[in-house]
């Protein structure tokens, strides 16, 4: 069994540490750490990206289910919107990881650039939005929005990745109504059900690296508890400026990947 610590020299094994807890600070708070802990995984000299894919997976869903169980433990969100809709973002990033098996992520980056400009748009023409929880829908049609919420976004993070969890708030706070920190505290829980599901298809595949992703892991989860405390000590307007942040670093680094896969 590979635990790809073998061959790593101390400089770079001191980078993936890096990256690992800045990345988990990042998503702790709005989502998007894979920007970071991604590419520093591809550095990795020997590693394919299917082993960085599904490693940087294995690290990610540690630094997840931190600030998932901080953020619960503070904020006390409502699980019986959360629960049901992480088992079908679960199913959704299961569906989207084999997908991404037969299907090139450059068909589908130009449309989430798009998606990516229109919710930096909203958030920053709207500065009161997500400052406090009004629901837009109740009852049966609560729940329903929320699990297609889960299952979209679950689908995208299985087959691309990226801004998950800023996908996830922006969902929670424009669609649904709720305020930036508790939107926060739902995408935590979600997002760790959706790694989970992209790891049950990585898993047979025998891609992980296990000894890798427990060191990634660990610096992940670090960076997890320190963010999901920053976030919830901050509140609802830190968040809505490091969400504005991450989301224009997103929209950078896919359009520049889309303007070199045009070229190429």
């Amino acid at each position: 069994m590979l635990s790809g610590l073998e061959s790593i020299q101390l400089t770079t094994l001191i980078l993936v540490v890096v990256a690992g807890f800045a990345a988990g600070w990042i998503d702790a708070v709005v989502g998007g750490g894979g920007l970071i802990q991604l590419p520093v995984m591809l550095l990795v000299p020997g590693i394919s990206p299917v082993q960085a894919l599904a490693t940087n997976k294995m690290g990610s869903i540690f630094g997840t289910t931190t600030s998932a169980v901080t953020y619960y433990r503070r904020v006390r969100p409502d699980l019986r919107t959360a629960i049901p809709m992480a088992v079908i973002a679960l199913a959704g990033s299961f569906g989207g990881a084999i997908l991404a098996a037969t299907l090139p992520a450059s068909v589908f980056k130009p449309i989430i650039v798009a998606a990516l400009v229109a919710v930096a748009l909203f958030t920053a023409l709207r500065p009161n939005v997500g400052e406090l929880t009004k629901l837009r829908h109740n009852g049966h049609r609560h729940y329903v929005i929320a699990c297609l919420i889960g299952g979209v976004i679950g689908f995208y993070d299985g087959m691309i990745g990226p801004g998950t969890g800023s996908f996830l708030i922006i969902a929670l706070v424009s669609a649904m109504g709720y305020a930036f920190l508790e939107a926060s505290a739902k995408a935590k829980i979600v997002n760790m059900a959706t790694n989970a599901g992209a790891l049950l298809f990585f898993l047979p595949h025998g891609s992980l690296l296990w000894g890798l992703g427990l060191v990634l892991g660990g610096a992940n989860m670090a960076g997890g508890y320190l963010g999901a405390r920053t976030a919830v000590s901050r509140g609802s307007k830190f968040i809505r400026i490091v969400f504005l942040v991450v989301v224009g670093v997103l929209i950078i680094k896919l359009g520049s990947d889309v303007w070199h896969d045009t070229l190429g």
